[in-house]
């Protein structure tokens, strides 16, 4: 392997790994706190800061707070790391990582800005993998962390953690089916699976939910557009609720509802292995959070016609568009995290029975019937009149069908019951 190349690699993992995406996960609890704090009409975390009494100063530096996340870091690192007598310890040790390491790595093929360009080099991407197979790859790698809940519920040796584990497979399977669905008529639209593609398609011819531009050769008109809004926005719908569920937000938070398991999966944990489920799943919800701007926001994309001209900037033979599509695609993807916690702290919790019913009897369905409904408005110009309406009126009767079947089965299942 050539060497630049490799260090390049190496580079580009620490950076946009351990550089802009792990300190997001702290950031996220600092804004998360600050954010229930808003609504629930508190201050939330203002003192912590730098002790400059303790160096002779007046005062000490408060910082708004923000030195919060820190202080929490440092007290799991120091608790003690206790481990029960009664656990499985090979499996016990290794949920933890199993939760943390998929999010991680499927930050590999999110693309992060536009190329960047240093003096006498070649253009470099802000990806750390260019894969031809994105989409599929990130549900292959993120599907695996149901092991380490599923395993730190089975190995803690307790019911309490064990019924967390089984909640958590089951609702991560049940969701991970319509999040597959949903994202089909995205992949008809764009006829690529390479995310930078994709991105780059949705800076020349419109975001999937604002195709305002870009009408010319390559794509579709803007009539078409707008009416595969309609299955776009019920796929982004679908989509999002489905990466709620996938990473255990609130109101999907049944595998660890306080209330009824105690602490769910991870209550025989502590320290760093408490910690480490804890970063876990706020690192997957920054990683959903950019997998839903990449897909259908415009990823790093400013919009408008814009960005050919950003990515043409330049500081002597430095370009620097690249990394002003980093700030917008950070900026987005802070949005939507704030969107996150936004839900956590209005929407009540599901109950278990609802949760399941959302997605086998309305998600699944739903996506199922939205894939037809997106390839025939992608199909529309192409085929004549009459089979675009024979089409329009199978897929109405057919949702008809689904629709009287659920209904007539649930009516069954309630009967039953009484």
């Amino acid at each position: 392997m050539d060497i630049t190349l490799f260090l390049t690699i190496i580079i580009k993992i620490i950076t946009l790994t351990f550089v802009v995406v792990l300190p997001l996960v702290p950031l996220s609890v600092y804004f998360e706190r600050r954010f229930s704090a808003i609504i629930q009409d508190r201050v939330g975390p203002n003192r912590v800061g730098i002790p400059l009494t303790l160096l002779g100063a007046k005062k000490d530096f408060s910082f708004f707070g923000l030195v919060q996340p820190v202080a929490d870091g440092i007290k799991l690192f120091l608790k003690e790391d206790f481990t029960p007598a009664h656990v499985r310890k090979a499996f016990y040790w290794m949920a933890p990582a199993l939760t943390v390491a998929p999010a991680l790595i499927t930050l590999c093929v999110i693309p992060f800005g536009s190329d960047i360009q240093l003096p006498g080099m070649d253009p470099v991407k802000l990806v750390i993998a260019d894969i031809n197979v994105g989409p599929l790859f990130i549900f292959a790698i993120a599907s695996l962390s149901v092991y380490g809940i599923t395993l730190a519920g089975w190995s803690s040796n307790s019911k309490f953690p064990f019924i967390g584990g089984v909640r958590s497979t089951a609702q991560m399977i049940s969701y991970e089916i319509a999040l597959g669905l949903s994202i089909i008529p995205v992949l008809l639209y764009f006829g690529e699976l390479n995310l930078s593609k994709i991105v780059q398609y949705q800076a020349e011819h419109g975001w999937l939910l604002l195709p305002l531009w870009g009408h010319g050769e390559g794509a579709l008109s803007l009539t078409n557009k707008l009416l595969f809004w309609i299955p776009a926005f019920i796929s982004f719908l679908i989509f999002t609720i489905s990466i709620f569920a996938e990473t255990n937000r609130m109101p999907f938070d049944l595998p660890e509802c306080e209330t009824e398991l105690v602490g769910g999966y991870h209550t025989e944990y502590s320290s760093m292995k408490f910690a480490m489920f804890f970063m876990g799943e706020y690192a997957a919800m920054v990683v959903g959070s950019a997998l839903i701007v990449t897909l259908f926001l415009g990823g790093w994309s400013v919009g408008f016609g814009l960005d050919a001209a950003i990515a043409g900037l330049a500081i002597g033979g430095f370009k620097i568009g690249g990394l002003i599509h980093l700030g917008v695609f950070l900026a987005k993807v802070l949005a939507f995290i704030l969107f996150f916690i936004l839900v956590r702290w209005t929407v009540p919790r599901f109950r278990y029975d609802q949760l399941m019913k959302l997605g086998w009897v309305i998600f699944f369905e739903a996506a199922l019937i939205n894939v037809f409904l997106a390839a025939l408005v992608i199909a529309a110009p192409a085929l004549g009149s009459v089979i675009i309406g024979i089409g329009a009126v199978l897929l109405i009767a057919t949702t008809a069908a689904i629709i009287y079947v659920a209904k007539v089965s649930e009516e069954k299942v309630i009967s039953v019951q009484h």
